[in-house]
């Protein structure tokens, strides 16, 4: 309770001060981390428009492709396991140039693949290092931006995966599959250039006791005229805070007083990957083929539109809320994956199958669109949000876990279901994205414009 007193009080002090300013060293210090996001990206749609030459080159089966293609988030679970507890103990710096050395070698391998164990080898090595990437990333964007630009900053994570995806989606109908695995590691050597010149996360270093460095870092973050007093008393409050809960386990964790936050973070986390995205991103290519849409055009057109869309939602994440967005961004899913159910459905009814190819390319186009402006980036951002710091660790590994499990079952099931039902396949994504929208009006709480330590005692509170 005196706890929790202390952090009120902070909180009261935090209200009295002025927004922070947006300095160059903020915008820089994010540049750099979330340029590892486009190789996160890069490694989502590597295989979309790259199937039927890898098969055809190195003569794999379908088999053989799907579990290639799903081994990246097989390895990012592998890399989730390690990734909070990682940036815990070496700080975010170190568990990002871990995640780089592994996204270079995996890639490297990739592009020098002569037979397919050094091509699973390599998309294995490449999911570990974006394993680490995923949780790492909006941590550290939510830990050193201030809470009027928070929700912006930390959908740049989204912009910049949507970034790579469309680089591979573009590139992908004129440079052959080993091309662009090099592509997709070129930001990975500027990260690991520009990590000398960016700062520790100033929640980290309170946590290790520097704190003499974290209200350095803060100064140097916020401007050299803001005053960091209110916003460092926070963090040393909520630090002393989760020390006197040290002794947190993994059976913690499902206490009642974490349910509320943990049962958020985990939920977002599977619905987000058995939303249809698994399939949609990584065999775009082949729904396609499959529907007749020249898949050139469907691919080239995707590539074009997916980053504008992902800046629609970086302005309004901050201005609509989290909420709003993401009960918006499921309804468009929802809609779109209801088009591709009935585009497949009536594929061979004679007089009405002429339609599905511009019903398939309306749904993949509205489906992409509408997960890149919300559910690509908002299940990652309030994770990062909801979590007080005694549990950051463990929850954090949980839900990330939680995700590219689900994801790497999404992926490597996705051609078989394609084969059991491609109409069936939608009918269910289409049911995941409603279940979403009920989810979240229930459960999920608005986060906008709250400090890190406002956000927890909100659920303190409830």
């Amino acid at each position: 309770m005196e706890g929790e007193n202390n952090m009120e009080k902070g909180l009261l002090l935090a209200k009295k001060e002025d927004s922070a300013n947006t300095t160059p060293l903020l915008i820089f210090s994010t540049f750099i981390i979330v340029s590892a996001s486009f190789t996160f990206g890069a490694a989502i749609g590597y295989t979309a428009d790259t199937m039927s030459s890898i098969m055809s080159d190195l003569d794999l089966s379908l088999a053989q492709f799907s579990l290639f293609g799903s081994l990246s988030t097989f390895g990012g679970m592998i890399g989730a396991i390690f990734s909070a507890k990682a940036a815990s103990a070496f700080g975010h710096k170190m568990t990002l140039w871990v995640a780089d050395l592994f996204c270079i070698t995996g890639w490297l391998a990739i592009s020098l693949a002569k037979d397919i164990i050094w091509l699973d080898m390599g998309r294995f090595l490449v999911g570990i290092g974006v394993g680490l990437i995923s949780y790492v990333v909006p941590v550290y964007i939510a830990e050193i931006t201030p809470k009027h630009v928070r929700g912006a900053f930390t959908f740049s994570n989204q912009l910049l995966q949507n970034c790579g995806v469309a680089v591979v989606y573009y590139f992908g109908n004129f440079l052959s599959w080993r091309t662009l695995a090099i592509i997709g590691s070129i930001p990975c050597w500027i990260q690991v250039f520009g990590l000398f010149f960016i700062p520790e996360s100033p929640r980290w270093l309170a946590k290790k006791g520097r704190d003499k460095e974290c209200e350095e870092v803060l100064q140097k973050l916020r401007g050299r005229k803001y005053d960091i007093v209110p916003e460092a008393c926070e963090i040393k409050i909520s630090v002393e805070a989760s020390k006197k809960n040290s002794n947190i386990n993994i059976r913690s964790l499902f206490e009642k007083r974490y349910a509320h936050q943990l049962t958020i973070g985990i939920g977002l986390m599977l619905l987000q990957q058995l939303c249809g995205t698994a399939g949609i991103s990584s065999y775009g290519s082949t729904l396609f083929k499959l529907a007749g849409f020249p898949a050139r055009i469907g691919m080239m057109v995707l590539s074009l539109i997916v980053v504008p869309k992902s800046l629609m939602g970086l302005i309004l994440v901050d201005r609509w809320g989290r909420r709003p967005l993401l009960m918006t961004s499921a309804l468009g899913l929802c809609l779109s994956c209801i088009t591709l159910a009935v585009a497949f459905g009536v594929k061979d009814v004679p007089g009405i199958g002429k339609v599905t190819p511009i019903f398939c390319f309306i749904g993949i186009l509205s489906f992409t669109m509408m997960f890149a402006i919300g559910m690509g980036a908002l299940p990652w951002i309030i994770m990062s949000e909801i979590f007080p710091m005694d549990i950051k660790v463990l929850a954090g590994s949980l839900v990330t876990i939680a995700n590219w499990f689900t994801g790497w079952i999404a992926n490597y099931g996705f051609n078989f279901m394609l084969v059991w039902s491609p109409s069936g396949t939608f009918i269910i994504s289409a049911i995941i994205c409603g279940a979403t929208i009920v989810f979240t009006w229930c459960l999920v709480p608005e986060t906008r414009r709250l400090t890190l330590e406002e956000i927890q005692l909100s659920f303190v509170n409830v």
